[in-house]
């Protein structure tokens, strides 16, 4: 186990609140007044999240991107956002605001308030941002522990996209084709669409998003639903610019399931509702993609063309 999921561990005596959800799922979720009030909190640490080198205007885009994919998989309406900055040097405060504006505009998050600090000189940059959002009325809030044998597992997005983006940015490979420059942007500006997690609410018994990775991120909702699920790699999902940059076998398709910063959701659902499922998405002119079932069991298993085979070493990103 690792350090931080350790800590976590030991987070969760301390946080008996239901609204934790046992500090298991991808957002806390407060009910008052009939009103279910949706909080997730992300923290960005240069050189761990972000490259030193990465624009302001990107990383803060990233910033409020990855909290929206939470509010996302809990088919949370945005309300807004409280940020945390460290202020460093002016000109790339300036900037970062400049993207900051931006994003809480795309993904209607109005910045509600916050804190500042000054940042020791030299050290690394880190900012936090926590989103707020409002629950669906007519369901449950999906959890990560809502799977049920007989489901159906879907994935939301193209996966793989923004680890290769990060190899090449981080390579000293200077690839400069319109689809290197399309991987890294995945890679810094991630796309969740919290539209999509609100009309897939009523539809899912499980969603979160995949941020480390499919492989283990499926591992984790097995694990909490108290089932197992099969992926079916030749039906993941992978981008054309992808494909074009390093080519399409079952390797490359591990990678993609394995790299993490995804931000797409992650759902399963009886495939009696996979009609509402499709039309829910093309209605936002997005969409989904059968990559599994689930089954009695525990864990996860991998087939390809009709063949188990062996689950990599390193099912995604290390914390």
């Amino acid at each position: 186990m690792s350090r931080e999921f350790a800590f976590i561990d030991a987070l969760r005596a301390i946080a008996v609140s239901p609204a934790a959800r046992g500090l298991a799922d991808d957002a806390a979720v407060l009910e008052f007044g009939g009103e279910k009030l949706v909080l997730t909190m992300d923290t960005l640490v240069e050189g761990v999240h972000f490259l030193p080198d990465d624009p302001p205007e990107d990383v803060a885009w990233k910033l409020v991107a990855v909290n929206a994919s939470d509010l996302a998989a809990k088919g949370a309406e945005p309300l807004g956002c409280l940020k945390s900055h460290a202020l460093g040097e002016e000109e790339w405060d300036r900037a970062f605001l400049a993207g900051l504006e931006l994003a809480c505009r795309h993904f209607h998050l109005p910045l509600l308030g916050g804190d500042t600090v000054r940042m020791p000189q030299g050290s690394a940059r880190s900012f936090s941002l926590t989103a707020l959002g409002r629950g669906p009325e007519d369901c449950p809030v999906p959890s990560r522990s809502g799977a049920q044998n007989g489901d159906l597992v879907w994935v939301s997005g193209t996966l793989g996209d923004s680890g290769l983006g990060l190899e090449l940015l981080t390579s000293g490979r200077k690839v400069q084709t319109p689809e290197a420059a399309w991987l890294s942007d995945r890679y810094r500006r991630p796309m969740p669409e919290p539209a999509l997690g609100v009309a897939l609410a009523p539809l899912a018994t499980a969603m979160m998003d995949v941020s480390d990775g499919l492989l283990v991120d499926a591992r984790r909702m097995a694990e909490a639903s108290g089932i197992s699920i099969a992926i079916t790699a030749e039906h993941v999902p992978l981008s054309r610019a992808f494909v074009a940059t390093l080519g399409d076998d079952l390797d490359k398709r591990i990678s993609a399931m394995t790299a993490g910063d995804d931000y797409v959701l992650l759902f399963t659902a009886p495939p009696v509702n996979s009609a509402y499922v499709r039309a829910a998405a093309k209605a936002l002119g997005t969409g989904v993609h059968a990559v599994g079932t689930v089954t009695e069991g525990s864990g996860i298993a991998l087939e390809w063309k009709g063949a188990p085979v062996p689950l990599p070493e390193r099912l995604g990103y290390q914390h």
